[in-house]
């Protein structure tokens, strides 16, 4: 008796159908797997056979032999429990070939025969409507996920006893489809709670206009951490292609992916200065994705800069390069998008007070030595490096709304920006569909859409002869300043746009180390 069932496997984002081939057979009772499998996969046999017992499924005393395919590929995850059940019941019968046609099968059983949920739900979703699947039978507990994925059936399960009835159930069992919220996001830091700070304000609109990164530079208690908070919530609503493809990556990490689905905020992730190489890029004995993956479309915010370990922000260089990162392993290549905007405060000294020599009791030494675990080539990616001062009295106590701008205001300006940017690039053959933001421009963008006048070109000129800029920093320079005309609504970069860039620019060099 020979059964086959159709299900997903992962490798890394890449979801592909898998087939779970069952045969039962005469001979002396066992139970075995092949198909390069993990070791989660292996044990599979025991919950198995715990939650055949449970659900009061008699498991049949013959040769049962299970091959999931294709045997080329490693296959990891509890995800197999289910299809490897429904194999077996179709094998003996139970289960006709028509019931588990078009059917996609995922889930974990517990010993009890619980259907408990599972990661990576959403991109097989996606992959068996891709595939022309006309339904999927997944735990209920992954229905809510599921659900933004239209034009399939879904069907959520909570038994294992009740898998066979579910499957020549016509319709969707349970759940409902959800639409995305077009409210503003609500990120709970609101720019209009910081007092003063404009200038920092203003670098922030330009990084999330842009999609630029930015340094924060400043004495504690400024306001570095809150302005850093706060940039998601100028931030513009992901669209449709953006929301699925950030949950996605939340829902192979096997963490909550509804929020991202169902609402317009960006994410927003902020690892401790002690984390590791691994969770910071991605990897491991099963490569997962790490945090730059999990800001993807959104925010990493790296706090006290200087107290991260020099080897682990040097791994940062190719992903701020090239949007995305490459693990391999013996197991195969696992690619990880990673297109964020990287939002870095630190002190500018290990007491934080430099150069306010009034408090500072640090030394050249002492401070050169503290930044000079940033090395060069990551502060020459930073696009914005801006100076945040300590707050004075009367701007700390003004409580009048004129007497500040909050988040609503910053993200009007922004999103008319990022209009401007959508224009320009949709209209242009080669960069439409492939170019998003102002930071995306590569030579032929910067030639096409940053031309200068002469004043302006021979300023830059001046800057790039004076200040001994990297060609990197130079077309970093031209494409924050293109960011601060569409701040403007100008057409051209002008020399104030050029200016304001170049000071933001050069702000780091004035501390020792970071020149």
């Amino acid at each position: 008796m020979y059964s086959t069932i159709i299900t997903g496997g992962l490798h890394g984002l890449d979801c592909y159908l898998a087939r779970v081939e069952v045969d039962c057979s005469r001979g002396l009772p066992c139970f075995e797997m092949v198909g390069l499998l993990g070791s989660e996969v292996k044990e599979a046999r025991e919950r198995i056979r715990a939650a055949f017992g449970n659900a009061q499924i008699e498991l049949p005393p013959m040769r049962i032999t299970v091959n999931i395919s294709p045997a080329s590929l490693h296959k990891e995850g509890t995800f197999y429990d289910l299809p490897v059940a429904a194999g077996i019941l179709a094998a003996q019968g139970l289960i006709t070939p028509e019931d588990t046609q078009g059917v996609l099968i995922a889930g974990e059983l517990g010993l009890n025969g619980d259907v408990r949920p599972v990661r990576g739900i959403l991109p097989m979703v996606l992959e068996a409507r891709k595939q022309g699947m006309r339904c999927c039978v997944i735990p209920a507990e992954n229905l809510e996920e599921a659900g933004m994925v239209e034009g399939i059936c879904l069907k959520g399960l909570r038994k294992l006893e009740e898998l066979a009835d579910t499957l020549r159930m016509d319709g969707p069992l349970a759940g409902g489809r959800k639409k995305a919220k077009a409210a503003a996001p609500d990120t709970g830091y609101d720019f209009g709670e910081i007092r003063g700070q404009e200038g920092a304000k203003q670098a922030a609109a330009a990084a999330a206009a842009g999609f630029h990164h930015i340094l924060l530079i400043g004495p504690p208690g400024a306001g570095k951490t809150m302005i850093a908070r706060c940039l998601p919530s100028i931030l513009p609503p992901m669209s449709q292609e953006e929301r699925l493809e950030t949950a996605s990556i939340y829902s192979v990490a096997g963490l909550s992916a509804e929020e991202y689905l169902s609402g317009n905020r960006r994410p927003f992730v902020a690892p401790h200065h002690t984390v590791t190489g691994h969770a910071l890029i991605g990897g491991g004995q099963v490569p997962r994705p790490g945090a730059v993956s999990l800001a993807h479309r959104g925010v990493l915010f790296l706090d006290e800069l200087a107290e991260f370990r020099r080897s682990t922000l040097d791994l940062l260089r190719q992903p701020l390069e090239e949007k995305r990162v490459r693990i391999l392993r013996n197991s195969g290549s696992y690619c990880y998008p990673a297109d964020f905007i990287l939002a870095a405060a630190m002190n500018p000294c290990p007491c934080g007070y430099y150069p306010d020599r009034n408090r500072c009791r640090c030394t050249p030494g002492q401070i050169a030595r503290y930044l000079a675990g940033i090395s060069g080539p990551i502060l020459d990616r930073m696009d914005l490096c801006v100076e945040v001062e300590r707050v004075r009295f009367d701007a700390l106590m003004k409580r009048e709304k004129e007497d500040t701008t909050d988040s609503a205001d910053w993200r009007n300006r922004v999103l008319e920006a990022r209009q401007r940017q959508e224009w320009r690039f949709s209209s242009d053959p080669v960069a439409g569909g492939r170019i998003r933001s102002n930071s995306q421009m590569g030579q032929r963008e910067l030639d096409r859409y940053c031309r200068l006048k002469e004043e302006g070109q021979s300023f830059l000129q001046q800057m790039f002869e004076k200040f001994g800029l990297t060609a990197r920093s130079c077309h970093r320079l031209l494409r924050v300043a293109r960011t601060l005309a569409d701040l403007d609504g100008a057409e051209e970069i002008g020399r104030i746009h050029l200016s304001q860039a170049a000071c933001w620019r050069l702000s780091a060099g004035k501390y020792p180390g970071t020149a």
